[in-house]
């Protein structure tokens, strides 16, 4: 049966809407139009409508009626729930990973986080933190799978994308790229050992880190 044209207008609209807010054409806390997110988004105002509401509904903007659509705010609040919910997945899935020792599923993960580092440590140019990015993402998208839970992903995924929205709202710190894959290698080090509890530590450990880089968690003083 073929869908209606609005509804795929819709998804089109939605998508492009969601493209936006992720990849920072749309900043947090940024306001605009309907009119603007028309021209943006290139699509009909009707559908643009519809898309705003479903974006509304995963918490990645707020409508203001007769003014327009603000963009999620990057508050403490929203950065610690999150992380917070990111963590539990992260968590449970590193247990999965190690009951059903999949552990060998991370060996492609582990050289891109490896080669990544070196050249860390060489020297960080933009590109690289780009793919730092991606990278990291996806070592955390591993995790996530490992659940093979069809609900879990699909409230993964908004975390993710409400994550990715907030990112946009500091700039990227190239002293947290080395730290960063070391503690994604610890994980992957604590998996492939098969020691359940050490790996969901490391997670958690992990995440405390990313807090104290967003600044919700004051930095341990120097010794």
């Amino acid at each position: 049966m073929q869908e209606p044209e609005s509804l795929l207008l819709t998804d089109k609209a939605f998508l492009a809407l969601r493209e936006l807010l992720t990849g920072g054409g749309l900043r947090a806390g940024q306001f605009v139009s309907m009119s603007d997110l028309v021209k943006l988004i290139g699509i009909p105002l009707a559908p643009v409508r519809e898309a705003v509401k479903r974006a509304e509904s995963a918490g990645f903007v707020s409508i203001l009626p007769k003014r327009g659509v603000a963009v999620m705010e990057a508050s403490p609040e929203q950065i610690r729930e999150c992380f917070h919910l990111r963590t539990i997945f992260d968590q449970e899935g590193a247990r999965e990973m190690v009951r059903k020792r999949l552990g060998n599923q991370l060996d492609d993960l582990r050289r891109t986080h490896q080669a990544i580092l070196n050249a860390a440590r060489a020297g960080i140019t933009p590109s690289l933190q780009r793919e730092a990015m991606t990278v990291d993402w996806a070592m955390h998208a591993a995790l996530a799978d490992a659940l093979a839970n069809p609900g879990a992903a699909e409230i993964y995924a908004r975390i993710r994308d409400r994550i990715l929205i907030m990112q946009y709202s500091r700039p990227l710190l190239p002293d947290r790229i080395v730290p960063a894959m070391e503690e994604h290698l610890a994980i992957m080090d604590a998996i492939d050992a098969g020691h359940e509890e050490e790996a969901a530590r490391l997670v958690r450990a992990h995440c405390i880190q990313t807090l104290r880089w967003w600044g919700i968690i004051a930095a341990e003083p120097e010794a």
